[in-house]
């Protein structure tokens, strides 16, 4: 089985469109409104004494919630012969195609799941339903790669 890392092993490659661009939107923002109120902090006169540290800790306290916000930046499916490689926010997950029992996407769900044995599922925030066409293509990729390498037991999901 090849590393997480090799790309090049994968036949299909998908990440959020739509929440990947407000993520960094918001996230200059925050860093942009933090550094501005940290210049602030020592004009004028308000009656409390700001020093260098506590504007260096605003500024700080921005970039620290712009990565935080930035961490939904990271979620990523990768379908490929060897199976599927499913990275959400905090770590990434291989799903061997033995396990694989079909991905749905259902009613009012914010993203996709693959379906996996004993009525258990795994959410693949990497296909969103606020990427609309985007998500539909990436679905019919997913179920492509599927039929072709899914065990025959599961191919009738």
């Amino acid at each position: 089985m090849s590393r997480p890392g090799d790309n090049e092993n994968w036949e299909l490659i998908a990440s959020p469109r739509k929440s990947t661009r407000y993520a960094i939107g918001v996230a200059v923002l925050l860093v942009i409104v933090h550094v501005t109120l940290a210049l602030l902090l020592r004009q004028g006169s308000t009656g409390v004494y700001f020093r260098a540290a506590d504007q260096l800790a605003m500024a700080g306290i921005g970039t620290i919630l712009a990565l935080g916000v930035l961490m939904l930046t990271r979620p990523r499916v990768k379908v490929g012969k060897q199976g599927i490689a499913v990275r959400n926010i905090l770590g990434e997950k291989i799903v061997d195609w033995d396990l694989f029992e079909g991905l749905s996407f259902p009613d009012g769900a914010a993203w996709a799941r693959i379906e996996l044995p004993d009525d258990e599922y795994m959410a693949v925030m990497a296909i969103q339903s606020n990427d609309r066409e985007y998500a539909v293509d990436t679905v019919g990729k997913f179920r492509e790669l599927a039929d072709r390498y899914a065990p025959v037991a599961h191919k009738s999901n």
